[in-house]
């Protein structure tokens, strides 16, 4: 693509609104269309809340390289500490010394703050977990495209798939009835059609495939 043409695209987004969602492979194209553009004096965010389950690498090696970046990350998915509510934000010094300044006066508990390094000392766990859950995934997916109202399962670099499906309403409802839980999204634009299931325990997945083969 031209970039130009692309640059105009963005620009003219930005200049109706005062955010930008742009997917993983146009971010580097975009951060380095930024920094030489002088009428440009934002900052480039991107959120790896799911980083843990992604065939992604991170993009905090790139914040040598970009002032601008900052990257969100969170203790509250593969970590399994979503009870805490603790974020992190990797960014430039001066970008960290804009936030210090306007974030509130007072940090995160200090029991939040010893479970969270309790956490962050046993990464092999944690990278235990990871592991099931990507494997549990390919299973869940697997086992999704044999039934016959399933029409489509979109790639996931998450601990969820989205799954479009002949009548979600219904298979939502039918679910609800016998103790699973799961989120409708087909009323969301772009997902019509569409249920969002979270990957379990390995006991949890077989018991909702099993389920859904009596829908």
């Amino acid at each position: 693509e031209n970039v130009e043409q692309v640059n105009g695209w963005i620009k003219e987004t930005l200049a109706e609104r005062d955010k930008l969602v742009l997917g993983l492979k146009n971010l580097n194209f975009v951060l380095d269309i930024f920094p030489s553009d002088a009428n440009f004096n934002g900052i480039v965010v991107v959120d790896e809340a799911y980083i843990n389950y992604s065939r992604q690498k991170s993009f905090i090696q790139e914040l040598t390289e970009y002032g601008n970046l900052v990257v969100l990350q969170t203790l509250s998915k593969a970590w399994g500490l979503a009870g805490l509510r603790i974020g992190m934000a990797f960014a430039s010094e001066e970008i960290v010394e804009v936030f210090n300044r306007v974030k509130p006066p007072y940090n995160i508990n200090e029991a939040s703050q010893k479970l969270a390094l309790q956490a962050l000392n046993n990464i092999d766990q944690v990278n235990g977990w990871i592991k099931e859950t990507l494997a549990e995934r390919d299973k869940l997916v697997l086992g999704l495209k044999n039934l016959n109202f399933v029409l489509d399962i979109y790639p996931s670099d998450a601990n969820f798939i989205l799954v479009k499906t002949v009548s979600p309403k219904e298979i939502y409802q039918f679910l609800v009835e016998r103790g699973i839980i799961v989120r409708d999204r087909s009323k969301v634009e772009l997902c019509e059609g569409c249920l969002r299931i979270t990957v379990g325990t390995p006991a949890e997945n077989n018991q909702l495939l099993t389920v859904l083969e009596g829908f």
